[in-house]
């Protein structure tokens, strides 16, 4: 991800060959200190992106304009983003899309503690979110809740359909 980058976006669902989708993040560095790193659906390929405030809920609150991927993402000196795995489970179902993720913030190498999400040094994010919208999700978009990115990659793999 190039400095200045306004979201990332993957397309290239399919249904006919993946029943879920995993995505990892490394050193994801968003441009606006202590910001969230949200997941916004689309339901027709990519042309528009759901960001209708309550149409997500993540860990049973409402009104949010994406599935939770992080919270306050840090981007100051010895902060290093969110590295991670977030899941989309079988967004080809024409109900409720449900995701999954978790990630640590990396915010000072010489002291990475799990587990506790208000340590000052560093905490895990670990999130299940739901699209409430009664619709499959072809392609998804990951933006900050303010600003753009600074930094870091994402990379998208399916997980094939059992048999």
């Amino acid at each position: 991800i190039s400095d200045g980058t306004a979201s990332v976006v993957f397309t290239q669902f399919d249904a006919s060959k993946y029943d879920h989708y995993q995505f990892m993040f490394q050193h994801v560095v968003l441009a606006t200190d202590a910001q969230d790193l949200i997941a916004q659906a689309s339901t027709d390929g990519g042309s528009n992106y759901d960001s209708t405030s309550g149409n997500y809920h993540n860990n049973g609150a409402g009104n949010r304009a994406g599935f939770v991927v992080a919270g306050l993402i840090g981007n100051d000196t010895n902060e290093f983003g969110v590295s991670g795995e977030f899941k989309i489970l079988a967004p080809h179902n024409t109900s409720y899309t449900y995701t999954t993720t978790f990630a640590a913030l990396m915010t000072d190498a010489t002291n990475i503690k799990m587990g506790d999400p208000g340590d000052s040094q560093s905490s895990n994010n670990s999130f299940s979110s739901m699209h409430m919208v009664a619709a499959d999700v072809d392609a998804i978009k990951f933006v900050s809740t303010s600003g753009n990115f600074e930094s870091g990659e994402i990379v998208m793999y399916g997980i094939a359909n059992g048999t």
